[in-house]
């Protein structure tokens, strides 16, 4: 369910924020455009919304700014703290992208931003499905996420990154679940929702996605 990666969050929380602000130019590209991609999503997402691993809550500020009632689910701890030390008003529970609590609250959309490959694909899968089963018709699934086109992109990428000696990003995208997007529509579909892809930088698409 995503939670075998917690514990790289430990380490990563108090340089997460310069490694989104490119300050680490092995990561610079994967958060290319950072700020639009937060802008993306919320641009996309109506009512209460659902925030799926709110960190230290960049994509929360905007969802706030923009009006939005936010519930957040965040499995770390430390991160967890963090969002609800800076935003003391909004629940940020602990959960995951299929164990989570909503209490009994409506909720319209659901968002998060580089969240989405923790799952493997088949969990992607019934994730999608437990979503159409919250939401009302017309209801929002709106993630950015690191997607590839096809696995020989992935697979390039990877290259890529080796012949730069950016082994951290070459080793998170061969560990964790980033998929293609041929499995992702057919995901998404299968699920109940209508949905379109757009490429925001070399690595994250924007996943827009509306339930019928």
């Amino acid at each position: 369910m995503g939670r075998e990666f917690i514990d790289i969050f430990d380490e990563w929380i108090h340089l997460y924020d310069a490694s989104v602000a490119g300050e680490d130019p092995e990561y610079r590209d994967v958060f290319e455009g950072y700020d639009e991609i937060l802008n993306a999503v919320t641009s996309k997402v109506i009512g209460t919304i659902l925030e799926f691993g709110t960190g230290t809550g960049n994509l929360t500020a905007k969802l706030i700014d923009a009006g939005h009632q936010v519930i957040g689910i965040e499995p770390n701890t430390a991160m967890r703290r963090l969002t609800a030390e800076r935003f003391p008003s909004i629940e940020v529970n602990d959960g995951d992208l299929i164990d989570f609590e909503t209490d009994g609250i409506t909720i319209d959309s659901i968002a998060s931003s580089y969240v989405f490959h923790h799952l493997t694909d088949e969990e992607k899968g019934i994730a999608l499905k437990k979503y159409a089963q919250l939401l009302p018709i017309n209801g929002k699934v709106v993630f950015a996420d690191t997607i590839f086109i096809t696995e020989d992109a992935k697979q390039a990428q990877i290259d890529k990154e080796r012949a730069r000696n950016f082994h951290n990003v070459a080793d998170d995208l061969e560990r964790e679940y980033y998929t293609v997007l041929p499995v992702l529509l057919k995901l998404f579909l299968e699920a109940g929702f209508e949905v379109t892809f757009k490429q925001l930088n070399d690595f994250v698409w924007l996943m827009d996605a509306t339930k019928k």
